[in-house]
């Protein structure tokens, strides 16, 4: 599976996830929680894209499916008015 988000995103994401290595691949399935997004790592990123896009994620989105992967999480990015 092939990522189609943008560049601002995938550096949110790594940024959060900070245990992710750099070199690695970030792919829709990462499991986010195995590295390194924790509480106030979500804090952050939510406040990222908030920042980034204009737009802050929904209420019905803050939840363990939305946040456990980039795919999931992108979904949720690019139904925001304006991405």
């Amino acid at each position: 599976m092939t990522a189609d988000w943008d560049a601002r995103f995938e550096a949110l994401v790594r940024a959060a996830a900070h245990r992710f290595p750099a070199d690695a691949d970030l792919t829709p399935d990462t499991e986010l929680l195995d590295w390194g997004l924790d509480s106030l790592a979500i804090v952050g990123l939510l406040a990222g894209i908030e920042a980034t896009y204009g737009s802050g994620l929904p209420d019905e989105a803050l939840n363990y499916d939305t946040l456990s992967t980039p795919g999931a999480l992108w979904r949720a990015v690019s139904a925001l008015p304006g991405v």
